[in-house]
């Protein structure tokens, strides 16, 4: 193959190894930073927007196996990056290219993992593994160069931390809060406080696009010192990690809609807001991971491809009460993919309305935000 043979041409013939908890392994080529790391190995079915799925924070912890096959032609380049470094724990992908060929590269993606500090694997069947995590689940795994000790790294895999019951959140969010400098476009500005459990910066641009001032809050930050900045509305962001253990985040988010706040949660957001209404969430088998994703809007009947990333959903039981309408379902299996409070300003969807990478069916949703605000009475 032409991207192994330029792997070898620079001397990169160090062998990899993927182990998984159940005992699965797949030996390969090393791909990035040569070493050793844990995570959850999850699959991603978009076509492209490699860069932007390596540096979303969503992907924290996790080993993130790319199903399109060949990954790296394009490069990489300072634009297409939604936070400032790499997130990911690991890359898995089959072929690896050296080349890039994009009038914007500013580099090549193997040389920008090992300056990340990401370990990753190439050339290995990554149908076989995508195959086995949609029968199986998604499994704790390693990726290692530094022992070719299969038993070894089993045991690692399985010593290693679990999914569920793990809060990321305070691991990935803004160290204080910050404002975000975006275009003034005119019209009417709205003061959006952002929460950060993990948030991409194309949320940002998103809300300044739609007229609004953003402060960017720690996960941590409480109900009192959001309502002490004087917001038109609060936003809850995406992240990683299970919502449950976030109960600072569901004990702000509780009070915040006591106070009639227009609130717009998505992602781990909507989680956190589902939680928050006295809902329950529960660990989808190999969760959502793409951009091409098909759901469908209730109200409209129109069905949006979008980009989503999560491995946790609302349990629709939360439905049965009349005070919460389901608004958008998963075409592909049927889960909760939005809602929304029926007399309160609230709304939440499980995806990825920014996108980045993705298709922009969705972003109507940050103007059904504006128009949140926009009905409450002016301070």
């Amino acid at each position: 193959m032409i991207c192994l043979r330029a792997l070898l041409e620079q001397g990169d013939s160090t062998i990899a190894i993927l182990a998984l908890e159940d005992g699965t392994v797949f030996e390969g080529r090393s791909f990035g930073k040569t070493g050793e790391t844990t995570g959850e190995v999850v699959f991603n079915t978009a076509l492209q927007g490699y860069q932007e799925v390596l540096t979303d924070p969503s992907y924290a912890g996790q080993i993130v196996t790319m199903t399109y096959p060949h990954i790296g032609n394009y490069g990489v380049n300072a634009e297409d990056v939604e936070s400032a470094k790499p997130q990911v724990a690991g890359f898995i992908v089959r072929e690896a290219s050296t080349m890039s060929s994009s009038w914007r590269a500013s580099g090549q993606l193997h040389r920008y993992l090992v300056d990340s500090g990401i370990v990753g694997i190439s050339e290995i069947d990554t149908r076989a593994l995508t195959r086995h995590l949609r029968t199986f689940g998604a499994k704790r795994g390693v990726i290692s160069t530094l022992t070719k000790d299969k038993d070894a790294l089993v045991a690692k895999a399985r010593a290693s931390r679990n999914m569920i019951g793990l809060d990321l959140a305070r691991e990935v969010t803004c160290p204080k809060p910050y404002d975000f400098e975006g275009p003034d476009n005119g019209g009417r500005r709205f003061k959006v406080v952002a929460y950060d459990f993990g948030m991409k910066q194309n949320i940002l641009r998103m809300l300044a696009e739609a007229h609004c001032d953003v402060t960017v809050v720690p996960a941590t930050t409480s109900a009192a010192d959001v309502v002490k900045l004087g917001p038109d509305g609060v936003f809850l962001s995406n992240g990683p990690g299970d919502p449950e253990p976030v109960t600072y985040a569901i004990e702000a988010t509780k009070a915040l809609m006591d106070r009639g706040l227009p609130i717009f949660g998505i992602c781990l957001g909507h989680q956190i807001l589902g939680l928050a209404c006295g809902g329950k969430t529960f660990k989808l088998k190999f969760g959502h991971r793409g951009a091409n994703h098909p759901v469908k809007n209730l109200a409209t009947g129109q069905v949006e491809v979008t980009s989503q990333n999560h491995g946790f959903s609302v349990d629709p039981a939360l439905f049965a009460r009349p005070e919460f309408v389901l608004t958008h379902v998963n075409l592909n299996d049927g889960t909760v993919e939005g809602f929304k409070h029926r007399d309160l300003p609230v709304i939440s969807v499980q995806y990825h309305p920014e996108a980045s990478p993705g298709p922009h069916d969705s972003h109507y949703l940050f103007g059904d935000f504006v128009a949140l605000m926009a009905q409450r009475p002016k301070r």
